[in-house]
């Protein structure tokens, strides 16, 4: 399993379409353990390109402070979950809580 987390200053973006970063985590599916982690600059953004692109590195989760619903309907068409109203913690905080069953997910703050 592989985890995108978009950020800002090293925090969850409380808009994944802003963020500087992506966070990709390797997650093993059977044991959850937390393994590679690789930073990656994404491409400018537009609608439509963030979703693709990820897909295109294997990522099956977003985990994002909050999103437009028209960008959840495209990732859904890549087949990634969406997890949106994160709270601003580390990707990895973020990562073992949503393993753990415990990722308190808030509000989207994204409202197009």
């Amino acid at each position: 399993m592989r985890i995108a987390i978009p950020l800002v200053d090293g925090q969850v973006a409380m808009h994944f379409g802003h963020c500087e970063q992506f966070a990709l985590i390797d997650v093993d599916a059977d044991s959850g353990e937390i393994g590679a982690k690789e930073m990656a600059t994404p491409p400018g953004h537009a609608p439509g390109v963030l979703p693709q692109w990820l897909g295109e590195r294997g990522v099956n989760v977003i985990i994002a402070g909050g999103m437009g619903s028209r960008a959840q309907g495209l990732f859904t068409q890549q087949n990634i979950e969406v997890v949106v109203g994160a709270s601003a913690q580390t990707p990895e905080e973020l990562v073992a809580a949503y393993i753990g069953g415990i990722l308190k997910a808030g509000e989207n703050i994204c409202d197009h």
